[in-house]
């Protein structure tokens, strides 16, 4: 599990491609505590670490990714020099900065448009239309690994702002429209939602229902 709190910056360095793929990432981790087989969130897609190392004083890890997870998320589309939001996976007793996210993208949308909003950037963003009824006004969504609210929804796009600081240190500084991007839905609208498609009552316990 993460959290949609991005904690590093990346890059890829190395991409070998025979029919999966595997890419080097440098980062700014310990690597003494980012063990093999741990969980990486690598711009919203949950990744196992299969090699580490340091090369010229810059720490690199490892990822395999299987062809299904290329042609269904943007990793399809990384070379050398791509940058890559990077978070390791909740431990018990991290704090809970952003929402619960899985890692496993639900689909890839597209940054229909940018502009100045105040201080911060209003970024529009297409999606699927399937997952579109996932998506309401101030609920939360995961965007290449961010955790972000939405502001408006408007048949199969959506808004969202994004303040200087998540500009400086993810990916999002350099979004301009054309770009894919991972979309993860809010784990709770997916299973509110599936429980209304079975004629279930919601849980008492649900925001909203009473305790």
């Amino acid at each position: 599990m993460f959290t949609g709190i991005v904690t590093d910056l990346g890059r890829v360095i190395a991409a070998e491609r025979t029919g999966d793929a595997r890419f080097r990432i440098a980062c700014r981790f310990d690597l003494e505590t980012l063990a093999l087989g741990a969980s990486v969130a690598c711009s919203g897609v949950c990744l196992t670490v299969v090699d580490k190392g340091i090369d010229g004083g810059q720490a690199w890890f490892a990822v395999d990714v299987s062809q299904e997870t290329l042609a269904r998320t943007t990793l399809g589309d990384w070379l050398e020099g791509t940058e890559v939001n990077l978070e390791r996976s909740l431990r018990l007793g991290d704090e809970l900065g952003g929402h619960i996210v899985s890692g496993h993208v639900d689909g890839v949308g597209e940054v229909v448009s940018r502009r100045p909003d105040g201080e911060s950037q209003r970024f529009v963003i297409a999606a699927p239309r399937e997952l579109m009824r996932f998506v309401a006004p101030k609920g939360s969504i995961a965007v290449d690994g961010t955790s972000l609210t939405v502001n408006e929804v408007e048949d199969d796009r959506f808004g969202v702002n994004i303040i200087p600081h998540t500009l400086q240190v993810t990916t999002w500084g350099g979004a301009q429209p054309g770009r894919r991007v991972n979309v993860e839905i809010d784990m709770l609208a997916r299973y509110v939602a599936r429980l209304l498609e079975a004629g279930q009552d919601l849980p008492a316990v649900l925001p909203g229902r009473g305790a």
